[in-house]
């Protein structure tokens, strides 16, 4: 029967592609609401472990009790929280000491083995478990060191992706799963599943197929099938059967929410998949959630590989949905995962972080200086265009005014009339001519800047403000500093244009200035500050 379990999945794909919906349609909606609903699931993990602690105050003179108490609660948390396990585990050591049991010590050194194993700390792991002798064990507690100790090298082999080193890891894992499995029944579910997962590290693909347990057996828990569908799932991923593993993986992290389990792969290795198969949107509620988890747990390298992937999702589901570009180089080619080493990542990613935020500042603060600029040369050539009219038509004015001042001047001079000549020198009136002139200016002006008198008065209390006289549209205060806003700010040029001495310019600026609400020297950076329309 389980020799056609490749097959039953094939058959699985077919009658799914004949209803016209693709593999993942259903599981994945599951998934989805397997995650909004997690925290229900961790209040009912945690309400369990209450009750279970409820039990420790009648146990506190009486430590086999109290022994029993804590093996459950390690138990409870050895894949849920590693903080919390470690704890229990130390405490399950302590506790096995002090009653002198060698068979209580070496279970509690094993589970303290094992929570070390699965934080990702393979060095501190390492150097443990060498110091445990379970020759003397039960078979129970046999089966579980030889497990943990072949999980421990098959993650240094995956973890190091060394051509020399993996392989050796690999065939001393599977020289302890040979251990175990000759204490487990045979065509037991894990003697199938831990022959099915020594096969296939072995590069036995066919034969663990062949062997692996069968996922939909009555009875299995979640815990069982989040492990196997994971591992099966991987099976399927190394022969390129996407949809197939695909499926597993997301059975997998169905079961591992039900469970409350945080020390996970599934939900990483989902992820992974789905990206590869370019649904975005899926991998990146996936790879949440993975990271989730191994924060929530306190897996050290699998926040590692985590992190490898996420950036990566996150910017494709930016540049999908949003149309942004955000990139994050990530590093985790680690041979240790020692808290030195830990450390010195978290700086440099920190550093390239801070680099990034800078250079976005830099790029900013260019844009809108450049933004500054090109307002300011709109305004300038506004001001430009408006007075270089004004120009002309007061000198077509002016021009005028002398070509027939020259005909009345000659047609004078040929009749003979010098008296008259006079005259008309006489009658030109120069003082009009000045009030003409600044009239046009302060029209023009005001077109430009129809906003300057208001902004200007804004710039003195109620007593000091400027009252303009009736039909007056500028005064000479005024006039003085709508020249200097439209870029005329030496003192010299506007004396000669007001026809003032450079003194009287200066003592009207500085009179001005000193009424103002603004410090002196800051009172010409607000002129320049008021805006054209």
């Amino acid at each position: 029967m389980n020799r056609i379990l490749g097959y039953w999945f094939l058959f699985l794909l077919f009658t799914i592609q004949a209803s016209g919906k693709t593999p993942t349609d259903s599981l994945l909606k599951e998934l989805n609401k397997a995650m909004e609903k997690s925290a229900v699931y961790d209040s009912i993990k945690l309400r369990g472990i209450e009750r279970i602690k409820q039990g420790l105050p009648a146990a506190a003179n009486n430590p086999v009790l109290r022994f029993n108490i804590y093996h459950q609660l390690y138990d409870a948390y050895k894949v849920f929280n590693f903080d919390s396990a470690f704890i229990y585990a130390q405490q399950l050591e302590l506790l096995a000491e002090q009653l002198r049991d060698p068979v209580k010590i070496t279970d509690s050194k094993v589970k303290l083995g094992y929570v070390l194993l699965s934080s990702g700390m393979f060095t501190e792991t390492m150097a443990f478990v060498n110091t445990i002798d379970a020759t003397d064990a039960p078979d129970s507690i046999k089966i579980e060191f030889y497990l943990m100790k072949s999980r421990l090298y098959f993650d240094l082999a995956d973890y190091n992706q060394d051509k020399y080193y993996s392989p050796a890891y690999i065939k001393q894992a599977s020289t302890y799963i040979d251990s175990a499995l000759q204490l487990i029944p045979v065509n037991s579910f894990e003697y199938r599943y831990n022959k099915g997962l020594q096969l296939f590290k072995m590069g036995d693909i066919p034969g663990a197929l062949a062997i692996y347990p069968n996922l939909d057996q009555p009875g299995i828990s979640d815990r069982k099938l989040a492990i196997s569908a994971c591992t099966l799932g991987s099976i399927y991923e190394a022969i390129h059967n996407t949809d197939t593993a695909i499926v597993l993986m997301t059975r997998s992290a169905i079961a591992d929410i039900h469970s409350s389990t945080k020390e996970t792969m599934a939900s990483y290795s989902l992820a992974t998949l789905l990206f590869e198969r370019g649904d975005i949107k899926n991998a990146s509620h996936c790879i949440e959630r993975a990271i989730g988890e191994a924060v929530f747990y306190g897996a050290r390298q699998r926040k590692v590989m985590v992190s490898s992937i996420l950036p990566i999702i996150e910017h494709e589901r930016i540049n999908t949905a949003e149309e942004r570009t955000k990139s994050l180089l990530i590093y985790a080619a680690i041979v240790t995962l020692l808290l030195v080493a830990l450390v010195v990542l978290a700086i440099t990613v920190f550093r390239q972080v801070q680099k990034l935020k800078t250079a976005q500042r830099i790029i900013t603060a260019a844009h809108l200086k450049q933004q500054e600029i090109n307002n300011q040369l709109l305004e300038a050539n506004k001001i430009k265009e408006e007075y270089v009219g004004y120009c002309f038509n007061i000198n077509a004015t002016y021009i005028g005014k002398i070509e027939k001042l020259k005909q009345g001047l000659e047609q004078k001079l040929s009749d003979g009339k010098p008296a008259e000549v006079r005259f008309l020198v006489n009658n030109i009136n120069i003082r009009q001519e000045r009030e003409e002139l600044f009239t046009n200016f302060d029209r023009v002006f005001l077109k430009i800047f129809p906003h300057f008198v208001g902004e200007f008065n804004a710039l003195f209390d109620k007593e000091n403000q400027v009252m303009l006289k009736e039909n007056e549209l500028l005064n000479t205060d005024i006039r003085i500093f709508a020249l200097i806003r439209i870029g005329i700010s030496d003192n010299e040029k506007i004396a000669r244009i007001l026809e003032y001495s450079v003194n009287t310019i200066y003592a009207y600026k500085t009179k001005i200035k000193k009424r103002s609400l603004v410090p002196s020297e800051e009172f010409e950076n607000h002129i320049m500050s008021i805006k054209a329309l």
